[in-house]
């Protein structure tokens, strides 16, 4: 079985409790999940299974979308509900100066990855550093937020809020900087991931729905092909005379391949052989007057 399934995670599941129910589920050992998610949040986190694992950090690339309540007033040591409040402050509720600094955080930033996290230095998770009651200084990192739409205001001091951000951008962290400009701190009270590149809430499953199906012999229903998962790649074909050189990951001129498009030199591309079946994901580079495909991430 390979492939990537979209399961919706519920709040109280880390992402490595999922990994491990799906695993013991489908009776495989090849499953990894694709970014992590708060045990607290819920939402779309595509879990890949057998070749789909070799898939992961393409998925984990693509854009992601939430949908967040921020509490003004309160800032905690997590950035959200679930951690000990360090201060409050009053809020003044004045729904154009808080629209006016929330548009101001879209946009190609630097972010500073909180203490509560799984971004490791000198080889110790950050998370625990702080449970021990450390904190180091860690270094901001670019993110870019492409929208925030604020989708209703919650008086006396929430605002819910859909951001479309790129992949490392901790919410939490957002909502606690905009709490900050505001001048009167903020915390994530709720996060749902709605959307990771093209997996989405409509067709996300949950994990006692994936055991129904695997029980009833129907997990392939659900499982997305390692193709569709890469569907927004140009499609190579390459001929039975090269199928040996392409399986043992060497360098194929274009005379052994055929494209559904044009392509350019630096183009990534998926390649697949004379029997139809893909192989892996290619880059197009060009020598003197030829162009070649060679490989990047083989998936045979």
């Amino acid at each position: 079985m390979d492939g990537i399934l979209n399961i919706y995670k519920e709040k109280g599941f880390t992402s490595h409790d999922v990994v491990a129910v799906v695993r013991k589920t489908l009776h495989m050992k090849k499953v990894g999940h694709t970014g992590t998610l708060d045990p607290d949040a819920e939402g779309v986190l595509p879990i890949c299974v057998g070749r789909g694992t070799k898939l992961a950090d393409i998925i984990m690339d693509g854009r992601k979308s939430y949908r967040a309540i921020l509490h003004l007033g309160i800032s905690t040591t997590t950035e959200d509900a679930s951690g000990e409040v360090v201060e409050e402050k009053p809020v003044v509720f004045d729904e154009e100066s808080i629209e006016k600094t929330i548009s101001s955080f879209i946009g190609e930033q630097e972010q500073i990855p909180p203490m509560y996290s799984a971004v490791k230095i000198n080889g110790k998770k950050l998370y625990e550093l702080a449970r021990a009651g450390k904190e180091i200084e860690r270094k901001a990192r670019k993110i870019t937020v492409y929208d925030i739409k604020i989708r209703r205001f919650i008086p006396p001091c929430q605002v819910e809020m859909d951001v479309e951000c790129s992949k490392g951008t901790y919410i939490r962290t957002l909502c606690a900087d905009i709490g900050k400009a505001l001048g009167c701190g903020g915390n994530m009270a709720s996060l749902l991931r709605t959307a990771t590149g093209a997996f989405t809430l409509e067709n996300a499953i949950k994990l006692h729905e994936l055991k129904a199906l695997e029980e009833a012999g129907q997990v392939d229903t659900v499982l997305l092909g390692l193709a569709d998962a890469l569907k927004g790649y140009t499609r190579v074909y390459v001929s039975e005379k090269s199928a040996k050189l392409l399986y043992n990951g060497g360098k194929i001129r274009s005379e052994f391949f055929r494209a559904e498009k044009e392509l350019k030199e630096g183009q990534e591309v998926i390649v697949f052989d004379h029997k139809m079946d893909l192989t892996g994901i290619y880059t197009i580079v060009q020598e003197e007057k030829s162009f070649f495909i060679k490989p990047l991430k083989m998936l045979i």
